[in-house]
């Protein structure tokens, strides 16, 4: 992998649900196709919209009366994982990483290991949230890594994640619940077709929870733990708005399955 000191940092939240998941893929082909360094992304959305993974079927993972009803279109993104609803309070960020073919990001289970490790210690150095804690401090809920893409908090789960590879690049991105209508998902999102074990078949509101930190700690506890202080300075946008027209914007696209 890159050395950590090159990673740039793009704090980008584009217009349109279309355009966030165009910058996401313009990103990952802009690094294929010779860009030179790692990048670090954050986004939080200002409207809420659903988002299925690429290979789900819209009719199985989505409540579209309800999502008609709140005016939540329904959007598909280039990587696999489930589906999830975006919005605001729900903060989303994308790296951008090299894969050397020694290194733990040749392979997606190790990836998967690799990244989210990383993620977990990074945002155990935050303090908890203010309210009523636990005694003895030791029982105070520890993040884990559970299933193949989550992050739990008290077997909770805040923080889903995927990616997408190529040959020299892969795309992992995710979100965490920070302080999110909960609620709506219910109303919009049945339970998944595919489930990781540890959920055990629990609803929305009894399976997520917020993790309740500040965007802006989130983002810096991030930014260290990968050391992507220096910001991105060249923004792939005639390649950005070519996708978010031509495929993120499309039913096309987006109601294939």
């Amino acid at each position: 992998m890159m050395a950590a000191s090159q990673m740039k940092c793009l704090d980008l939240t584009m217009p349109t649900p279309a355009e966030n998941l165009a910058c996401d893929e313009a990103l990952l082909d802009y690094c294929e196709n010779g860009y030179e360094h790692e990048i670090l992304r954050f986004w939080e959305p200002q409207t809420y919209f659903a988002v299925v993974g690429y290979a789900n079927r819209v009719a199985g993972e989505i409540t579209q009366r309800a999502c008609r009803a709140a005016n939540i279109p329904v959007l598909r993104r280039c990587s696999g994982g489930g589906t999830v609803l975006q919005g605001p309070g729900c903060l989303n960020y994308s790296l951008i990483l090299k894969i050397a073919e020694d290194g733990p990001l040749r392979g997606i289970a190790s990836a998967n290991r690799f990244i989210l490790e990383r993620n977990r210690a990074a945002l155990g150095t935050l303090p908890p949230p203010a309210g009523p804690r636990p005694e003895p401090p030791s029982a105070q809920p520890q993040i884990m890594l559970q299933g193949h893409t989550d992050l739990s908090i008290g077997g909770r789960k805040f923080s889903g994640n995927a990616q997408r590879r190529k040959k020299c690049f892969l795309l992992f991105h995710g979100t965490f619940l920070l302080h999110f209508d909960l609620g709506l998902i219910e109303e919009t999102l049945p339970l998944p077709s595919r489930q990781p074990e540890y959920r055990l078949n629990r609803a929305h509101a009894d399976f997520l929870v917020n993790f309740a930190a500040p965007a802006d700690s989130v983002k810096r506890v991030l930014r260290q733990a990968w050391r992507a202080f220096d910001p991105l300075e060249c923004l792939p946008r005639d390649r950005i708005l070519l996708l978010s027209r031509d495929k993120y914007a499309t039913d096309g696209w987006n109601l294939k399955f």
